[in-house]
């Protein structure tokens, strides 16, 4: 049996990438792996000496497990018809997601991400999964309104 794994941080560009890789998942006969990466960003460390006053990591990581089920609600009755498997990781995006799809037949993101510029028509995390990955990479753009 084969795997396709999508990232998922639930931005425009992710629901597509993840109507995308279910409907090939159920063409092929694929499992799904939806995965979501959290970590902590650098500004939350106060002067290098430790999380700033008020700063709770384990509130991103129920961001992420949260943005993880909701992927799930996104697919629908999708999710019912497909063997479904969901990862939420710490560590840097692109890292983790070529990581993950190791041992993938394919990896399927979203052009752009929540963070960066809007402007960009591919974010880092894309291009860096392109240039990294080990099986075929799929990028999905959303349909935009003109």
């Amino acid at each position: 049996m084969s795997t396709i794994v999508v990232g998922f941080d639930s931005s425009p560009h992710a629901r597509a990438a993840l109507e995308y890789a279910a409907r090939e998942a159920l063409a092929h006969g694929s499992d799904l792996r939806v995965v979501t990466v959290w970590h902590v960003p650098a500004m939350a460390y106060a002067a290098g000496i430790g999380p700033a006053p008020g700063f709770d990591p384990h509130e991103l990581e129920e961001v992420a497990r949260a943005t993880a089920s909701h992927a799930l609600e996104q697919m629908g009755r999708d999710a019912t018809r497909l063997a479904v498997e969901t990862r939420v990781r710490e560590g840097q995006p692109a890292h983790v997601l070529v990581e993950e799809a190791a041992d993938a037949d394919l990896l399927v993101l979203g052009s752009r991400g929540l963070g960066g510029f809007r402007g960009l028509l591919l974010g880092s995390v894309s291009q860096q999964c392109a240039a990294h990955a080990r099986c075929p990479v799929v990028i999905v753009h959303a349909r935009t309104e003109r």
